[in-house]
């Protein structure tokens, strides 16, 4: 799968694209997939060596970066359409932003044409952070300079350090963000905050901590939060 996810980045249109991908010494094929590519002259960025975690691995890949701009694609991902890198950019060029966000979309492992999930997003104001709202993170590509401002990813968190990190900067009155109404990333069903009960427990637990930590809501805000997400399986 993380060929279908390095196709989308190598195949935009942009053309000042720094790609580092950080590797959690894989033990698949994984690795081989990216080497061929760096044969084939890519300009591809590796490292690999074990991590703590995805958000190690993100904080990892944000020391490394060295360009303006900053997104992720995981590897079970893919951007939606080979020029969405340069819409993004052009937000970035002809608007006083610092952040761009916009739709997310979850496919079926073995079939990426059958959409079981739409998170539309919206343009954002201040009082949604205290409503339970946050942007599909995987769609969201923030200036090198937030994450100076702001650090990286709480590690502490093992699986809700992207919303703690979310209300950590969409809290700060002096920076902007941009709405991109269509879909950036298409991500395949799974991953770590719905993979078990057990992880469903644990993202709710911390997303409470994440809340309280920066006083946006209380024990009806998580339940909005976790219920908000349950028309994005009937929007098409």
């Amino acid at each position: 799968m993380i060929k279908s996810s390095m196709d989308s980045v190598i195949s935009q249109d942009y053309p000042n694209v720094e790609y580092v991908i950080v590797d959690g010494k894989s033990n698949d094929n994984s690795l081989d997939i990216i080497e061929g590519y760096i044969k084939m002259n890519f300009p591809i960025k590796l490292i690999s060596e074990k991590d703590e975690g995805v958000y190690d691995a993100f904080n990892k890949g944000i020391m490394l970066t060295t360009g303006d701009i900053i997104g992720f694609v995981h590897a079970d991902d893919f951007l939606n359409s080979n020029t969405i890198l340069s819409e993004i950019v052009s937000i970035f060029e002809n608007n006083d932003v610092d952040g761009v966000y916009g739709d997310l979309q979850y496919v079926k492992v073995s079939d990426t044409n059958n959409v079981v999930r739409n998170w539309k997003s919206r343009p954002f104001y201040p009082e949604m952070i205290k409503n339970a709202w946050m942007p599909p993170h995987p769609t969201l590509f923030l200036r090198k300079e937030v994450y100076e401002k702001h650090g990286h990813f709480d590690t502490s968190y093992k699986i809700s350090a992207d919303y703690e990190f979310i209300l950590r900067i969409f809290k700060d009155q002096f920076l902007n963000f941009e709405y991109l109404p269509k879909v950036i990333t298409t991500m395949r069903l799974g991953g770590i905050s719905n993979g078990s009960l057990r992880n469903i427990a644990l993202k709710v637990k911390e997303d409470y901590r994440a809340m309280r930590k920066h006083k946006v809501g209380n024990i009806f805000t998580l339940a909005r939060k976790t219920l908000s997400k349950l028309d994005q399986y009937f929007k098409r």
